[in-house]
């Protein structure tokens, strides 16, 4: 059986791991053996939940004492390198959320480390666990396309969904590198998946015109604002529906300060709302790509041109459209026929991808022909592609991919 301990008690750690591998489906597979996050509250509360595990007031002294096999990171994004290189020095194989780390230093500080210890980073994409990604994926590889020549993508969050960002620490440049990084990294890697080559360069344009202070009616946080009445981004974080955020964040908040609701117009907001990027590919294929975080329904679609043919695809998360239980391919031929496929949708937090990714990383009882799971190259190329895009749009040019890599 093999000994985990978990660094961050947030709803990622909470959700996907602390809760999934305390189930008898796991039993037999993993123990989780400790907790640490900055905030202790938080920590006790994840651990009584979840197993009743030690809560640890030092990352250090837990590896020291739990010595585990694995160390699951699922900290704030900017401190993942962190921890990630401190376990790797102790020993330990590391499962790190994405994004791995949130610019280039870190991510070659990571790399470094990672050859000296000879142990292994796995960054958890879940996309390429979707069954309708995979099915995408097995068309491009079945040479349906030919040769794949460019994709288009375009990702919308929704003004719940995307609201959300720009309420907690992910609102800070500094702590999440912005949506290049802690979103469209999913995205990233996805088409990295699926095109089975890494990025060459990058040129990016991003703006915040929708969030922050661009309306005067506006107050620190939902709570105790004066306009929580009127404002269609109130967010009630005492007695909301889930509970979770209370326990979490809010009967936490008198240990460290952090506000977990604070005012979506605040004027230190300083992320993008809107984002575009373009990426040349190493096998010469182009990403056109686009990140919204205030459109009136969530969801994506894209586009696969190859020599031999066209795929379109996409979903809807939220309004019009959402209500349908099935998935679809369209793909137009050179003979100027239209074929649909039909993929039902998966059940299951992330579409479906959510188990199948924690399955094989903790039971390990899973063929993985399509090579789902995802290196610490894997997340460097993935995050490389915001860092780069957001060096872009910072300094107006392209970025070169070779420039930001060092590789160990």
């Amino acid at each position: 059986m093999k000994r985990y301990v978990i660094v961050g008690a947030g709803m990622r750690g909470y959700y996907m791991f602390g809760k999934r591998i305390a189930t008898d489906a796991y039993k037999n597979h993993a123990s989780i053996e400790g907790i640490y996050d900055v905030n202790s509250i938080r920590a006790r509360e994840f651990a009584k939940d979840c197993g009743g595990f030690p809560v640890y007031d030092d990352f250090d002294k837990m590896l020291e004492e739990v010595k585990p096999d694995y160390v699951i990171v699922t900290t704030v994004d900017c401190y993942h390198h962190e921890y990630i290189i401190k376990a790797l020095e102790a020993g330990c194989d590391v499962i790190s959320e994405k994004p791995m780390t949130i610019d280039a230093e870190k991510c070659n500080a990571i790399l470094e480390a990672e050859k000296k210890s000879g142990k292994q980073v796995q960054v958890t994409f879940n996309m390429r666990f979707m069954p309708y990604m995979q099915r995408v994926k097995q068309l491009i590889q079945e040479g349906l396309v030919g040769e794949t020549l460019s994709i288009d993508l375009e990702w919308h969050l929704d003004t719940r969904h995307g609201a959300d960002y720009f309420r907690r620490w992910h609102r800070y440049m500094e702590k999440s590198g912005g949506l290049l990084l802690h979103k469209s990294t999913h995205h990233f890697d996805i088409v990295n998946w699926w095109l089975d080559s890494y990025p060459e360069e990058v040129s990016a344009f991003g703006t915040r015109r929708f969030y922050g202070p661009t309306r005067d009616e506006r107050g620190e946080r939902c709570l105790t604002c004066d306009y929580k009445d009127s404002c269609e981004y109130y967010w009630d974080i005492e007695d909301g529906d889930d509970p979770f955020y209370k326990r979490f964040y809010f009967e936490a908040e008198k240990e460290d300060g952090y506000i977990r609701d604070s005012c979506v117009f605040d004027e230190k907001i300083n992320i993008y709302d809107s984002m575009a990027v373009q990426v040349k590919y190493k096998n010469d294929a182009l990403l056109t790509y686009s990140l919204i975080a205030h459109s009136p329904y969530e969801g994506w679609r894209a586009t696969i041109n190859g020599t031999q043919g066209r795929l379109e695809i996409g979903e809807v998360y939220s309004g019009h459209g959402s209500e349908s239980k099935n998935n679809t391919i369209r793909y137009y031929n050179r003979k100027g026929e239209l074929i649909h496929y039909t993929i039902p949708k998966a059940s299951g937090s992330h579409g479906g991808g959510d188990d199948k990714l924690i399955r094989m990383l903790v039971k390990n009882d899973l063929a993985d022909d399509m090579g789902c799971q995802a290196s610490s190259m894997d997340g460097a190329m993935s995050l490389l592609i915001g860092a780069a895009a957001n060096i872009s749009i910072r300094d107006k040019k392209v970025v070169s991919i070779e420039s930001l890599l060092k590789r160990p």
